[in-house]
């Protein structure tokens, strides 16, 4: 078993005072990735920013075992199960002994190998640590989370086009900002492990090596360049360890916490010299680990040729990385924000676009809805998130007719769960898609898939949400956004919704007594539309 490699950032008496201070308690976020475990230490900075106090670093080719095997070799786990042993024995100098101060996540290799399950309960009942193992959604969220803290560090980038790229072991993770908004965000089965291991299945010589990385980064790079059309003043950030390595070996006085702008060409060179040297002696030259020394070559010679492709002259590297978006969430720095909400709104709002839905209909919904929603807090007792699943669904319900008028709303569901929203994994945007589902016809039935698999608290939301957004749907029934401001209020069983300035509710009304008998059922409530100026029912 190779050495765990530790990084220590906080002296003792400082690392004592961390654990002694409640206010500012150490939290630790450890990834198990392809090529590696990793664990960082860190507590708040007291101005809003993140210390990190300690970093150990473990090789375990766990990749290597699932993209060649299938599954994870016991040994791997063994490996895996002794690394975590000794970052254990850390995490209680700091202390740091509640679940909800740890969080273990693991990405590709794990998620992709097929004896996951006895893989994490291993772990668990070796260690007592739980792993999560989070998919691609997941990853570029806590990326993002990570790059909009590190905006204060590189205001320019606010508002500006960026392309954010990280090759793993297993995939390549791409987010793309324009104008500071998401516009696009994928994941790619490029990684380094992987292209090693194609090499040595095709038993490349090794003339041949360097064409072959080339041509199948290059298929990569088209499929990216046909989702892509950036401004001129494109921004590219590299992230990961492959890019930090190259800039301490070309610049002088590097510094990886702060960010660096590293020239294309000096990288294209370095990189054409790195892949001309075997791994074992990138290891002697530069004191790699094996397993970094195996795939750093492949790392770069990707970036070189994404930033060729964009034609940027240089790339920018700066801390960010999804371990920092973990510990902004165990710090509680970055859950369910403002911006973060937007976001997901915007990749909705594009979704409907996509479909040729009433956008206007689908934001004046989504806004009834949240109105609707906070009127109802103490009745729903639902949290911010579900608001935020409400809102989404409420821009996509109608998005089913872009396939058929009939039964839209099953075409709904199936297109929500079929799309890519940002921000969501699977399991958020299967109860977005329920949401949306049920804002017509049938109410929601244990038989009904998706349904059917819920937790009851979450078919209960999932009630909640819907009848919500049936009233909502119905108060803009004329598809022209003329009840722009309502007042809810509870008044003897009934939920009254009153409005200003329509002097014919007539549509509305009419449209509430076909949508609302989901409400009454879910609430107990009776829904009355009401205009204020005239006082009648």
């Amino acid at each position: 078993m190779t050495a765990i490699t530790r990084k220590k950032t906080a002296k003792r008496k400082e690392r004592e005072s961390a654990a002694a201070a409640s206010s500012t308690m150490p939290v630790a976020v450890i990834d198990i990735g392809t090529t590696s475990v990793r664990m960082i230490v860190a507590q708040a900075d007291g101005q809003g920013g993140i210390r990190t106090l300690d970093f150990l670093h473990q090789a375990v080719s766990l990749g290597k075992d699932t993209f060649t095997r299938g599954n994870i070799a016991r040994s791997s786990i063994e490996e895996c199960v002794q690394a975590l042993r000794s970052f254990r024995k850390l995490l209680e100098e700091y202390q740091i002994t509640d679940d909800k101060r740890i969080r273990a996540v693991a990405t590709t290799a794990v998620r992709e190998a097929a004896n996951i399950d006895a893989f994490i309960d291993r772990i668990a009942i070796a260690t007592g640590i739980s792993v999560e193992p989070i998919d691609e959604v997941e990853v570029a969220r806590l990326t993002y989370l990570s790059f909009h803290a590190s905006l204060h560090h590189l205001p320019r980038l606010a508002r500006a086009d960026v392309v954010i790229a990280e090759v793993g072991g297993g995939s390549t993770e791409l987010l793309f900002l324009e104008n500071g908004v998401v516009a696009f965000s994928k994941t790619y089965r490029l990684g380094t492990m992987r292209m090693r291991e194609m090499l040595e299945e095709f038993h490349a010589p090794a003339g041949r090596q360097r064409a072959i990385l080339q041509s199948h980064i290059q298929q990569t790079i088209k499929a990216i360049r046909q989702s892509i059309t950036p401004s001129a003043a494109l921004n590219l950030i590299a992230l990961g360890s492959d890019a930090r390595f190259a800039a301490a070996q070309i610049l002088d006085n590097y510094d990886p916490d702060r960010p660096t702008a590293l020239g294309v060409k000096d990288l294209a060179a370095f990189t054409e010299d790195t892949l001309q040297q075997s791994p074992n002696e990138l290891v002697r030259r530069y004191h790699l680990p094996f397993p970094d020394a195996e795939t750093v070559g492949q790392a770069l010679l990707f970036y070189v040729n994404l930033a060729k492709s964009f034609g940027t002259k240089e790339i920018l590297l700066t801390n960010i990385s999804m371990r920092h978006g973990l510990l902004l969430e165990l710090l509680g720095h970055a859950t369910w924000t403002r911006d973060f909400r937007g976001q997901i709104m915007h990749s909705a709002l594009e979704i409907a676009r996509k479909y040729e839905a009433d956008t206007a209909h689908a934001k004046h919904v989504a806004h009834l809805c949240e109105l609707l929603f906070d009127a109802l807090a103490e009745e729903h007792r639902l949290g911010p998130r579900w608001r935020l699943f409400l809102g989404v669904a409420g821009l996509l319900h109608d998005i089913g007719s872009f396939v058929s008028a009939r039964s839209h709303h099953k075409h709904s569901m199936y297109l929500i769960q079929n799309s890519e929203l940002f921000g969501l994994g699977a399991h958020d945007v299967l109860l977005v898609a329920l949401i949306a589902r049920y804002h017509r016809r049938a109410s929601p039935k244990p038989t009904h898939v998706g349904y059917a698999g819920l937790e009851r608290r979450e078919r209960q939301a999932v009630a909640k949400a819907a009848a919500i957004l049936r009233v909502a749907d119905a108060l803009d029934r004329s598809y022209s956004q003329r009840i722009r401001t309502v007042s809810c209020a509870i008044e003897e069983n009934r939920f009254v919704v009153t409005t200003r300035g329509t002097v014919d509710l007539s549509l509305e009304q009419l449209a509430l007594k076909n949508k609302g008998p989901l409400f009454e059922e879910v609430y107990g409530l009776g829904v009355v539309l009401r205009n204020a100026r005239a006082g009648a029912e």
